[in-house]
């Protein structure tokens, strides 16, 4: 496999899994459970595989510098660190999130659900804002 596709596939799979994470929250507030279910554990899905991606692309290649300059490069870095704090954050935030509802904790579940939602859709925007900004900006 050419490894140089990972950074467009790694943004392909942060906007699918920011499209899932929406629909789940529409559903959720339809009181569609069943829906919400499938949509967030799809979004859980193509986090996973995103992180792997990443992981490996990363390991292989390292980082990339951002080449442009002036205020689009202060805001590139305002991006960058704040969606590489919260994405730290992240994966304890959603993986205590979806134990609780797999656990049927519901009311803990959407209690902490309120926290990660907005967290992990920032991280998975600004992820795709990030790839675009290196490699099209």
């Amino acid at each position: 496999m050419n490894i140089t596709v990972l950074p467009t596939i790694n943004a392909v799979l942060n906007a699918s899994a920011a499209v899932a994470m929406v629909l789940g929250f529409v559903a959720i507030r339809n009181r569609r459970i069943a829906v919400h279910r499938a949509c967030m554990l799809t979004a859980v899905g193509f986090s996973t595989l995103f992180l792997c991606s990443y992981l490996v692309y990363h390991a292989q290649v390292g980082s990339r510098p951002y080449a442009g300059g002036g205020w689009l490069r202060t805001l590139y870095f305002a991006i960058l660190v704040t969606h590489t704090v919260l994405a730290i954050a992240i994966l304890p935030l959603v993986s205590t999130t979806l134990y609780r509802a797999l656990r049927t904790q519901f009311a803990r579940h959407a209690r902490l659900a309120r926290v990660t939602f907005p967290i992990w859709l920032y991280v998975s925007v600004t992820g795709v804002v990030v790839y675009w900004m290196l490699y099209h900006g």
